[in-house]
Parts: C-alpha cells; sequence; structure tokens
C-alpha cells in the first residue's frame, strides 16, 4: 500500500496554515526586533514579509488546488522547473523540516529548565522525541486533531495578548505618541536595523506552506485548500503586525529587556501581561512558548515525513519508502525522518545553547530556499499551463498579482539569502568556517542540483 489517508478536514488545515507561523518568532524574537529596528522598521519589516508570504500563498493556492500532492513544490518543481531543480529542492525541503525536529525539542528542553533546572537534557529530549514520533505514528487524523489543539492554544495567547494591548493603550493612549518618538524612532539604526528586523520576519513566517503539504490528505482539497488559503495574509496581519504595533507602542525600543531571545522573564508578552496584573505571567507565557514549539515540532515530523514518502514515489530515493500502513501512514519514512530529528540527542554532549544556535541557522537558510522554489515553481506553472491549452477560467483558483507576485517574492528571497552575510559583516568575524556554516544549506542544495543534473546527463 502508498497511499495516503485523505483525512485531514478544513479545521485541520486552516489551524495548521495559521499555527504553523505562530512560534518563538512572535513569543521572544519580537521584542529583540523592535530593539533592532525600532517600531517603524520593525512593523515595516513585518509588513513587507507579510506581503511575500502572501504572494507565496497564492502561488502556492493556484497550485495545490489545480494538482493536490504531497510533496507540493517538490513536485512542481520537478514539472515547471526542471527534474534536477525539484530533486534538490526535494532533499533541501525535507532535510529542513528533518532537521528542524531536533531545533523546537532543543528550544523545548531549554524552556522546561525554567521550572526544572537540574533536569537531564538527555532524558527530557528523550521523553519529547518519543511524544512527538508517538503523535506522527498514528493515523493522520491523530496528528491533525493535536496540531489543531496545539494551534488553538497558541492562537488564543495572541489574541488575548492583542486584546489585553490595546486595552493598555487605551488606557493609557499618550505611550504611542512617546515611544514611537523617543530617541531615533521610528526607524532605529535606520536601515541596517529594518534589514536585519527583515531577516527574523522571514524566519518568523516559515511554516505557513505547510498547508501545501497538508493538500495531498485533506479532504475535498479544491475547497478546503483555497479557504485556507485566502485567510492566512488577514491573520498574518491581525497576528504579527498588530502585535508588533502593540509591543512598540507600550515598549521603548531601548528597554534593555527587549534584547534578551532566551529569558522568557524578558518576553515582551510576559511584561505586558504582568503589567495588566496577570499572576504568574512567566510560567504560562514558559508554558505557551513550550506548546508552541512542541507543535512546531510535531508539524516538522509530520512534513518531513511526507516530503520523504513524495520522493520514494518519484523514484528520488528507494521506493520502499513508499510504503503506507493500513491507516495510510508511511512508517518507514517516518522512520528516517525520526532517525535525522534524533540529532537532538548531539546536544547532550556539545551542549543544548550550541547545538540550538547551529541548528537553527540550518534550518532557516533551507526554508527561504523552499519558499523561492515556490515562487519560481509558480511563475514557471502558469506559463506551461497556458502554452498547453489550459484556460485561466478552469482554475478552481486563481492567484492575484501574476506574474509581480512571485517576481517579487523571488527578488526579495534572494536578497534575504544574500543578506544572510550580514551577520558576519556587523560581528567582523568572516571566515571561511563561518561562511560554510552560513550558507551550508546552499552550498548543499547547489551540490545536489548540479550532482543529479551531471547523472541525468549521462543518462541521455
Amino acid at each position: 500500500m502508498t497511499k495516503l489517508a485523505q483525512k485531514l478536514e478544513a479545521r485541520h488545515v486552516n489551524m495548521i496554515a495559521l499555527g504553523g507561523s505562530i512560534g518563538t518568532g512572535i513569543f521572544l524574537a519580537s521584542g529583540y526586533s523592535i530593539s533592532v529596528g525600532g517600531p517603524g522598521g520593525s512593523l515595516l519589516a513585518y509588513a513587507i514579509m507579510a506581503i511575500v508570504v502572501y504572494f507565496l500563498m497564492m502561488s502556492l493556492g493556484e497550485m495545490s488546488t489545480y494538482q493536490p500532492h504531497t510533496g507540493t513544490f517538490c513536485k512542481y518543481s520537478s514539472q515547471y522547473v526542471n527534474p534536477s531543480f525539484g530533486f534538490a529542492m526535494s532533499y533541501n525541503y525535507w532535510f529542513n523540516w528533518a532537521i528542524t525536529v531536533a531545533t523546537e525539542i532543543s528550544a523545548a528542553v531549554i524552556l522546561i529548565h525554567f521550572w526544572y533546572p537540574q533536569a537531564s537534557d538527555f532524558w527530557l529530549s528523550a521523553v519529547l522525541f518519543l511524544g512527538v514520533f508517538g503523535a506522527n505514528i498514528f493515523s493522520v487524523n491523530v496528528y491533525g486533531e493535536i496540531e489543531y489543539l496545539l494551534s488553538f492554544l497558541k492562537v488564543a495567547t495572541v489574541v488575548v495578548f492583542i486584546l489585553v494591548g490595546l486595552y493598555l493603550l487605551g488606557e493609557q493612549p499618550a505611550l504611542i505618541h512617546q515611544n514611537w518618538t523617543v530617541g531615533d524612532a521610528p526607524f532605529h539604526t535606520g536601515f541596517l536595523g529594518f534589514v536585519t528586523v527583515f531577516l527574523f520576519a522571514g524566519f518568523s513566517f516559515q511554516g505557513t506552506e505547510l498547508v501545501g503539504v497538508a493538500s495531498g490528505e485533506a479532504k475535498n482539497p479544491h475547497i478546503t485548500i483555497p479557504r485556507s488559503i485566502k485567510m492566512v495574509f488577514w491573520r498574518l496581519c491581525l497576528f504579527y503586525i498588530l502585535a508588533t504595533f502593540i509591543i512598540g507602542s507600550l515598549i521603548p525600543y531601548m528597554d534593555p529587556s527587549l534584547t534578551n531571545q532566551t529569558d522568557v522573564m524578558m518576553s515582551p508578552f510576559t511584561k505586558i501581561f504582568t503589567e495588566a496584573g496577570l499572576k504568574y505571567a512567566g510560567s504560562i507565557i514558559n508554558f505557551i512558548i513550550l506548546v508552541a514549539v512542541l507543535s512546531a515540532a510535531n508539524a516538522s515530523m509530520y512534513s518531513a515525513t511526507r516530503i520523504f514518502w513524495y520522493m520514494a514515489k518519484e523514484g528520488e530515493t528507494p521506493k520502499v519508502f513508499a510504503h503506507t500502513t493500513k491507516k495510510g501512514v508511511p512508517l518507514l519514512a517516518l522512520l528516517v525522518t525520526a532517525a535525522i530529528g534524533s540529532l537532538i540527542f548531539v546536544s547532550s554532549f556539545v551542549g543544548n545553547g550550541v547545538f540550538f544556535s547551529y541548528v537553527v541557522q540550518i534550518s532557516s537558510l533551507s526554508g527561504f530556499i523552499a519558499w523561492f522554489g515556490i515562487a519560481l515553481s509558480h511563475y514557471r506553472f502558469r506559463k506551461v499551463y497556458l502554452r498547453e491549452g489550459g484556460k485561466l477560467s478552469d482554475l478552481k483558483f486563481r492567484a492575484k498579482f501574476y506574474p509581480w507576485g512571485p517576481i517579487i517574492s523571488m527578488i526579495i528571497l534572494l536578497l534575504v539569502i544574500i543578506g544572510q552575510a550580514q551577520g558576519l559583516l556587523i560581528s567582523h568575524t568572516v571566515s571561511l568556517s563561518g561562511f560554510l556554516v552560513t550558507y551550508s544549506s546552499v552550498i548543499l542544495f547547489l551540490v545536489l542540483w548540479a550532482a543529479h543534473a551531471i547523472y541525468r546527463a549521462r543518462l541521455e
């Protein structure tokens, strides 16, 4: 049996689309972004990135509604760009989410140390890893229900935060003018600060494309996927842009607590909830962030497994990994993905903080490469579709702003990828090893692309 079960309902897909982009980026890194770019710079950066993500979701929506695939743009990359590009994209995207399992569990262990500082990294990692693996070993509707509940909790927290923030601003309206004009606000450190925050915004939004991965297991994808796609942009505006505005208006950008991305007591969410009189705000927010990262680990395991299953179906990896259980779970693909995710246990030897910083850098750049693949595939898809006699009126979901949407997305994403070198320049630590670590994902992608192209050329 090599068929997946189509059991994800509209509410599951909606929450996957929404919850995929809500994590430590909004709960912790949002404060750091404001400290770097000021309230105006951070708000503008998040707004522009939200527009890019909107274009990408439009592109993904058109393709996945016309041709639902578990493998999504990886399949489209092979079809509409070239097979070697699609081959490299598949391995890049699979590895991205497989290693993200380890990244998120590593973050979860750090969060649990908030309550239990002496707890063993190894045993905490083992318990959390087995929990995430267990959530994926059963039928897809079990995964859907778990992800629905975890995402619902994250969404509810952000909604409550926005309501509390708006209430506090209503009580102290002078804070808006004060914090948006203090020092060199609203654009702290000028263009450099804006570019830095732009990179953070990109990291924060990664995961929204998971709705496309779920299309192959969604009930009535022609109805479910477009509905989820259309709502993503407004959700991003509500959660990220409005939350960023509230934080920048209530807390001055020079507040030293905003520069701390690891201490949950310094989270802008914790500070604002505390000001509103919420007891034990630190523990509550730490719990919510813990839920967020476990949700991300769960979604990462699911996504990577389905990508590897697709690769086996396409002959890009041994066919045996395309087999599924009676409930439609690709068990062997899950085991291979779990093997990559089990790298979390390396953190017990090198240290959680060191391990976390390395894998975050690797997985983030892989995500940007995947986004570029979506935009390029859609740009080519529409041209091929029309050339082969297809009619735009026959598309059940048509992306707006074509071709400028994917073109603008590709240009901005290239700038973001190139901009990764900014960290090396700012820290004055330019070195060969630093460059290789920073761009390891790009190097691996190009090597796979070239190797596959050479292999195909020899066969021909």
